[in-house]
């Protein structure tokens, strides 16, 4: 099963896309529905409300009357909590059940308003924001809900910004035209993304990066996958992950690099990362264990560093996550290795040009990663000669991720 979630500013145009969804195959569970639902007429949640807030919240008929109960929290944070107490349990209960109750193989979209304000992330394998600008919304809440511009303005303003939202969206789903346009977005979006994905998270398979190499430009858009990406890591791996970090070529600013995501988690232990409840976490989050043995070269020996391997389900973005115990040769030298790169001018630049003699070259993809074992071996004296001078060290910190 692939869990997405689904966001989007009031009068982006969340709920358009929700639809056709729906109508694509997607079990999709509204969160503003479920709200409505637990303190429905005969609801242990709307005699739980009364309660607390006395029978002036319901009109004539005993429905619960929202405008009257809007009136008694909406200033104040006391009241609001109070509610936000009784719901939100009921809430997160219905939701269970109802993900409980969908096939197998569903893709579920979880419609959430406050996704973003929540910080709700890391809980789906993706997230998907429909954005649109803070004008053009205005007009839709007046045209479509008949708000005043200040009414609206002022709901646009209480919740996240589009920058908050940008960070926290996997996917972006762009809705400044008309309501026709957007559909065919949200169809490349089921066909060549949603439905690979619970596919690969199914049957435990890792995306990999074309076999032909491709370089491209510095994306800064990375930083902010990498760190979603460690989140949803976190909840995996549990107490097993001790460090996080965003390593490799994508970690550092401005340098050519395959649109893969380099991610270093870092462990007490490899038994620890070898858990079968850790490993079966894993694979339901999306990250599943790369087959085979996997070793770093030792810098400067004829050895190896150990390490396991995960990849990421999802076809649109490559991810390679390296486990390491914390402290080895191998965890010390990734973090090493970024940190120099960015902090050396001369060093990227010769990095780049390695790159860029390998690709002229016609490397594959595996071709290229091992071809740079010796260019890496190479300059193991410079980089710890530079760790030396300034006085580097790993920076400490339990789960941290300094991407």
């Amino acid at each position: 099963m692939l869990r997405v979630g689904l966001s989007g500013g009031i009068g982006s145009g969340k709920s358009t896309v929700a639809h056709r969804l729906r109508e694509l195959g997607a079990v999709v569970i509204d969160a503003d529905l479920l709200a409505r639902e637990v303190v429905a007429t005969g609801s242990e949640g709307l005699d739980a409300v009364v309660r607390r807030f006395g029978d002036g919240v319901l009109d004539d008929d005993g429905v619960l009357n929202r405008a009257a109960l809007g009136a008694l929290v909406f200033s104040d944070v006391g009241a609001r909590r109070d509610l936000e107490g009784i719901t939100h349990p009921l809430i997160a209960r219905r939701t269970k059940e109802l993900l409980a109750a969908a096939p197998h193989d569903a893709v579920t979209v979880h419609d959430v308003p406050l996704l973003v304000e929540k910080a709700m992330g890391a809980a789906y394998h993706l997230v998907v924001v429909v954005g649109a600008g803070a004008d053009l919304r205005v007009k839709r809440l007046m045209h479509s809900r008949g708000m005043t511009e200040t009414d609206a303005r002022s709901r646009i303003a209480a919740q996240a910004t589009d920058e908050e939202r940008r960070r926290a969206a996997d996917v972006w789903l762009d809705n400044e035209g008309r309501r026709e346009d957007l559909a065919p977005s949200v169809e490349r979006l089921w066909h060549e993304r949603l439905v690979p994905f619970e596919h690969n998270v199914r049957h435990g398979v890792r995306s990999r990066p074309p076999e032909a190499l491709v370089l491209v430009p510095s994306d800064p858009g990375w930083a902010a996958a990498a760190q979603r990406l460690l989140a949803r890591l976190r909840l995996a791996f549990g107490t097993a992950m001790v460090t996080g970090d965003h390593v490799g070529s994508t970690a550092v600013p401005g340098l050519l690099s395959k649109d893969v995501v380099d991610l270093q988690v870092g462990v007490r232990t490899l038994d620890a990362a070898d858990d079968e409840t850790v490993r079966a976490r894993l694979d339901a989050a999306g990250f599943p264990r790369a087959q085979g043995v996997y070793a770093d070269f030792d810098r400067g020996s004829e050895g190896l560093w150990p390490k396991r391997m995960h990849g990421n389900a999802d076809p649109g973005r490559v991810t390679h996550v390296h486990v390491r115990e914390v402290g080895s040769p191998g965890w010390r030298w990734a973090l090493m290795f970024r940190d120099w790169m960015r902090a050396d001018p001369a060093a990227r630049r010769d990095y780049e040009a390695e790159k860029r003699r390998l690709a002229s070259a016609g490397a594959t993809t595996a071709e290229y990663a091992a071809a740079k074992e010796p260019w890496f071996d190479s300059v193991h004296p410079r980089a710890e000669a530079w760790a030396r001078e300034t006085g580097w060290a790993p920076a400490d910190g339990l789960a941290r991720a300094d991407g």
